[in-house]
């Protein structure tokens, strides 16, 4: 085996060579998903030109091709994982799945009412909606387990919620957004110690430790395929054999059963008592095709590169005045959550993409952490092992940028262009001044700069008007709507937003309904506005919407 080398292990993910909005793609959103080697797209590609036919069904070749690597995939979990058998490793379509499987086979036949689920407050939704859902089903009460101040869960505090009435214990080995690696092994001995369950979410941890769940002892553990280079859509349940026994079908019908009548079905052995109908074949095999991936990389040279960036990025972060991380200490993986003082988490992740850098912010799937930590979202930024110091670099010179400025120096030829255009107050752009601005830019670096710009315009809202009547429902940022009719039925809106991107959204929107009547609202083609104006392509689906949802709230006021 080859010693580490991070130029070719980066060559291996070819679409780290686009460019996105003119500029070099920096991926940093890796806890949502990674990137893919050449080697699992050419799997998946493969299967559907050489080996595609259902599995396990059939007697011919192409079958029975399939069948083999389907199965051979298994066996690479299985070994991944150190599970006693291939009965063990059940597909799924991911950790979402494979979390409901288990609330749902065995939460709904053996939770009681009085009976206890322990998750923690760093779950993320997957690990928290399916309990809520089967509690209510069965009267099983749900208990939390605190954090201590670097983001782990609190041993201290295990066996102040984990006792006599614990049925199972449900936690993230690491957390999607603090990226610490909680006490598990002190999690399932307490867990054991009054004879519950334990289910362990290993979305984030798959891809950065070795996981053995024998010598871990958990009753079931949990990955999606996506999250370590492999597909999306495929993902792994691993569950201790006797318990996976012991449990109903999750579905029912092909695959699952041995014989049906009218009278009586018997249901197949495991694993494919949970496999029910065609199952996603060719991303099975590109996971086994990412799992070789794995196994021929020199994994300790790629750890120690990891820990390297890991390392090095936590310091030049720290390095930025206004930057607040949200939990104290580095990161045991590299993920890294913070705040920026006086910056809204949307307009950094929107600025940062407008020069090609691919961050997430928000809540993460994790509203009940940032409640718990008294924010409302953050920016998180995480990284891989094909991801550079250089790159690191550019973010953080990006961020300096953006908290030494404010949206009035991010674009002086607008400025100029506004005011020798001569263009009224926001409140009384018309679309073709918006159409007239946006035309002259031609990168999306430069429509977002304008879009800054707007927001900076937009008269803000008195405080009196913010209420919970106006807020936008929908918006991942907070934003409100007021609406007043004339006396010739045409209407005059006021909006405001905690972020600035949102406020030029706003602005730009308003441009199209301001002064106009119900009908003439309803009739303009809102996406042929932002289409003409070159945002619809740039819009992420959160974005987007919220653009909707503006859109939306609008046609309710002049419809009331």
């Amino acid at each position: 085996m080859e010693k580490f080398s991070f130029t070719h292990f980066r060559r291996q993910f070819p679409i780290l060579e686009n460019l996105v909005n003119e500029h070099s793609l920096v991926y940093f959103d890796n806890a949502a998903t990674t990137q893919k080697p050449v080697c699992v797209i050419e799997s998946h590609n493969n299967y559907y030109q050489q080996s595609n036919a259902n599995v396990h069904r059939a007697s011919h070749a192409l079958s029975a091709r399939a069948t083999a690597a389907y199965e051979s995939a298994r066996k690479k979990v299985k070994k991944l994982l150190n599970a006693n058998a291939e009965e063990e490793i059940i597909w799924t379509k991911g950790s979402t799945e494979s979390i409901n499987l288990v609330a749902q086979s065995w939460g709904r036949t053996s939770l009681q009412p009085g009976d206890e689920i322990v998750l923690s407050y760093s779950e993320h939704h997957a690990n928290i909606v399916p309990w809520q859902i089967v509690a209510e089903q069965t009267g099983a009460k749900i208990k939390v387990l605190p954090l201590n101040k670097a983001g782990q869960i609190a041993i201290a505090q295990l066996e102040d919620f984990i006792g006599e009435r614990t049925r199972i214990v449900c936690v993230g080995h690491i957390s999607n957004v603090i990226g610490r690696i909680n006490p598990i092994e002190n999690i399932i001995r307490v867990a054991k110690k009054y004879q519950a369950l334990t289910l362990i979410d290993g979305a984030q941890a798959i891809a950065h430790l070795k996981v053995d769940v024998s010598d871990l002892d958990c009753d079931f553990y949990v990955f999606s395929a996506h999250k370590m280079y492999g597909p999306t859509g495929i993902g792994v349940l691993y569950g201790k054999q006797e318990l996976l026994e012991q449990m109903p079908p999750y579905q029912a019908g092909g695959e699952m059963i041995k014989t049906v009548s009218f009278e009586q079905t018997t249901f197949n052995q495991l694993p494919h008592k949970f496999e029910a109908g065609t199952p996603n074949i060719a991303g099975v095999i590109a996971l086994g095709a990412a799992l070789e991936f794995l196994e021929q990389q020199d994994y300790s040279g790629l750890v120690t590169y990891e820990t390297a960036l890991k390392k090095y990025c936590f310091r030049q972060l720290s390095s930025i005045p206004a930057l607040e991380f949200i939990v104290d200490e580095e990161p045991d993986i590299p993920i890294f959550s913070f705040t920026l003082t006086g910056h809204h988490n949307h307009d950094i992740a929107t600025a940062l993409d407008s020069v090609g850098i691919a961050v997430r912010a928000g809540h993460h799937c994790t509203m009940p952490l940032m409640h718990y930590l008294n924010i409302t979202g953050c920016i998180r930024l995480s990284l891989s092992a094909y991801n550079s110091m250089q790159e690191v670099d550019f973010v953080v010179q990006q961020l300096e940028k953006l908290t030494q400025t404010d949206a009035q120096s991010l674009s002086t030829s607008s400025v100029n262009e506004i005011a020798e255009a001569n263009f009224p107050q926001a409140d009384r752009l018309t679309v073709d001044n918006i159409l007239s601005l946006f035309a002259k830019a031609k990168s999306w670096d430069s429509k977002h700069r304008e879009i800054m710009m707007l927001g900076k315009k937009q008269l803000p809202l008195a405080a009196k008007d913010k209420t919970p009547l106006s807020l936008i429902s929908g918006c991942e940022s907070h934003a409100w709507l007021v609406a007043n009719e004339n006396t010739d039925g045409k209407f005059c809106f006021k909006a405001d937003s905690d972020a600035k991107v949102i406020r030029g959204l706003l602005t730009i929107i308003l441009a199209a309904v301001d002064n106009k009547t119900a009908a003439q609202i309803h009739a303009f083609d809102m996406n042929s506005y932002f289409s003409e104006l070159g945002l619809l392509q740039h819009l992420s689906p959160s974005r987007g919407n919220g653009v909707r949802a503006i859109v939306q709230k609008i046609q309710q006021l002049v419809a009331d």
